[in-house]
């Protein structure tokens, strides 16, 4: 913008400043109607349809994988996509850092009177990039299922290897059915087919990294864990069909 141009548009802004209205009490009228809109919408919401926050707190687990709120999903799943230990205060204190002094900053740096998006592409596309990157990753994280529970049908001998495995931190890089996440390990729900007791008891005890060792789990717990794993097979609706299946470690990991 040349010395001209600003002058111009210096007299249109005084120009269309002169025939505004003040802010007091116009445009805090019309801020004050639509609050009390948001808030009307948002109390019927919670009376018609609840507010439920989930399961009470059970102070006795230490198996209790935390999970954030829903405006948090999309933190939640950059910390999954940033796996290296080393990197976890990037992705929690590092990023989101950053991207709020740029916005604080932003007035500052961006000064040119030009509004319309089609006319400040790079702007415009930093804006959608970002909103469609943080609606990405908050439907992931919505999408993930419980972290500690297994939502399907088993026959009652294999209720107790159901709860280990839920409680154990399973569905922290497992599904089962349709809980738990898609990585970075595979998916169980048909882990029955594929491995017998045997080999997925190798599994459990001499994993391949990053999966954790369970070799000093209680021997109850895990011959239940084993029992239960083995009896996830395709096809059959209430799950406990004993598998003999191959015995190939590496595929459950």
């Amino acid at each position: 913008m040349n010395q001209r141009e600003k002058e111009t548009y210096l007299r249109e802004y005084a120009i269309l400043k002169t025939k505004g209205k003040p802010f007091f009490p116009y445009a805090v009228a019309k801020d004050s109607v639509m609050a009390v809109i948001v808030m009307a919408i948002i109390i019927t919401l919670s009376i018609v349809l609840g507010a439920e926050l989930g399961p009470k707190a059970d102070p006795t687990t230490t198996t209790y994988v935390p999970r954030p709120e829903w405006y948090f999903f999309f933190l939640f799943e950059l910390l999954r996509v940033i796996k290296p230990a080393v990197l976890v205060p990037v992705a929690t204190i590092g990023i989101p850092t950053v991207c709020l002094i740029l916005l604080i900053a932003l007035p500052f740096i961006d000064r040119g009177p030009e509004r319309r998006p089609e006319r400040r592409p790079i702007a415009t596309l930093t804006g959608i990039f970002v909103i469609c990157a943080m609606g990405y990753l908050t439907y992931l994280g919505a999408a993930a299922g419980s972290p500690n529970s297994i939502d399907m049908a088993v026959q009652p001998q294999f209720e107790a290897g159901k709860e280990v495995a839920a409680q154990s931190g399973c569905l922290a890089c497992h599904k089962i059915g349709e809980n738990g996440n898609d990585g970075p390990g595979p998916h169980l729900t048909d882990i029955g087919d594929k491995l017998d007791r045997g080999a997925i008891r190798r599994t459990l005890e001499n994993p391949t990294a990053p999966m954790p060792s369970f070799a000093g789990m209680p021997a109850d717990k895990k011959t239940a864990l084993v029992n239960f794993l083995a009896s996830l097979k395709s096809g059959t609706p209430e799950r406990g069909v004993q598998s003999t299946g191959s015995s190939n470690p590496e595929s459950a990991k």
